[in-house]
């Protein structure tokens, strides 16, 4: 049964790929896109990587799905104009396309003969640190600088987000237009999934440190959860001027390089813990960066910022 269904799970992410592909309407392919990250989360869960699968199906899948319906939502006058075909471009992309997939379909099929893998030093330093989490050993242990550096990127992403806006319109609330209808669904939603989607959320960061879960994802689930509710109307989405939502932006990378930098004056070594305290430092770091997380990605989401409006 497990076999007929990686089968049957490898065939539809396939026809799943190539239906967004080919789809017509800017908006459909959208949705198709988003079905086709959830089945790759399923296949993930099938490799035994649960952690790549719960990232998959919040950013690559959930928070993308969102950036790109939240896009569509603003062109969708493109999809009743005419495309101009341009045969050659689909050429080159489809070779180009095809080049890639041969490239990686060459790495997974013919492995070199000794596999190189950092599994002994990994494993000897995620005894150190006292986490039950593989992957958590590695982001926050052997590849903190990396994982730092991430973290930063969609800070600075967020930033050249905002670039979009005229200056004029700088310190103005991001782009997200309400929909408040008395008495809606929205509504309804809004009031009562955030509350669970909160608890949801600081769950998936508390037992990342033993389990599959994490920042990242604690993260976009906190997200979600603040769209949802300025969506609906019933939180007012904060000025770009903001100094508090400044803060909350920087929190999490601040304390991470913080952190960093106390490994200099208490071990040697930047990024380094100190024996007994990696996993209380590591844990503060995963809190500070889950919130900073949830309110970077919210804010991409909502786009670039515009002269306020009333209500």
């Amino acid at each position: 049964m497990a076999s007929v269904f990686d089968v049957t799970l490898v065939c539809l992410i396939l026809a799943v790929g190539a239906w967004s592909t080919f789809a017509r309407l800017t908006f459909s392919a959208i949705v198709i896109f988003i079905v086709y990250g959830l089945l790759l989360s399923l296949a993930w869960v099938r490799l035994a990587a649960v952690d790549v699968a719960l990232t998959e199906a919040a950013i690559g899948s959930g928070v993308t799905g969102m950036l790109l319906l939240n896009a569509v939502a603003r062109l969708r006058s493109t999809d009743a104009a005419p495309t101009p075909s341009r045969s050659s471009v689909n050429i080159a992309a489809g070779v180009f396309c095809t080049l890639i997939t041969a490239s990686l379909a060459g790495l997974v099929l013919v492995p070199p003969q000794v596999p190189v893998s950092l599994a002994p030093s990994v494993m000897e330093s995620l005894g150190q640190s006292g986490l039950g989490n593989p992957v958590a050993g590695v982001l926050f242990v052997y590849r903190s600088l990396d994982t730092l550096l991430e973290k930063v990127v969609l800070v600075l992403a967020l930033i050249a987000v905002w670039s979009l806006a005229p200056d004029g319109l700088w310190g103005g609330k991001p782009a997200l237009r309400p929909f408040p209808q008395r008495d809606s669904v929205l509504i309804f939603l809004a009031r009562t999934v955030p509350p669970i989607g909160i608890m949801v959320g600081i769950y998936m960061f508390w037992v990342g440190a033993d389990e599959p879960g994490g920042a990242f994802q604690g993260g976009a689930v906190l997200a979600a959860m603040w769209i949802l509710v300025m969506i609906a109307g019933l939180a007012a989405v904060p000025p770009t001027s903001s100094h508090a939502l400044r803060l909350a932006l920087i929190v999490g990378p601040v304390v991470f390089l913080a952190i960093g930098i106390l490994g200099i004056f208490l071990t040697g070594t930047f990024l380094a813990y100190p024996e007994g305290y990696a996993k209380p430092l590591i844990i503060a770091i995963e809190a500070t960066l889950t919130f900073s997380i949830g309110v970077t990605l919210a804010m991409h989401v909502v786009g670039p910022p515009e002269r306020e409006w009333r209500s």
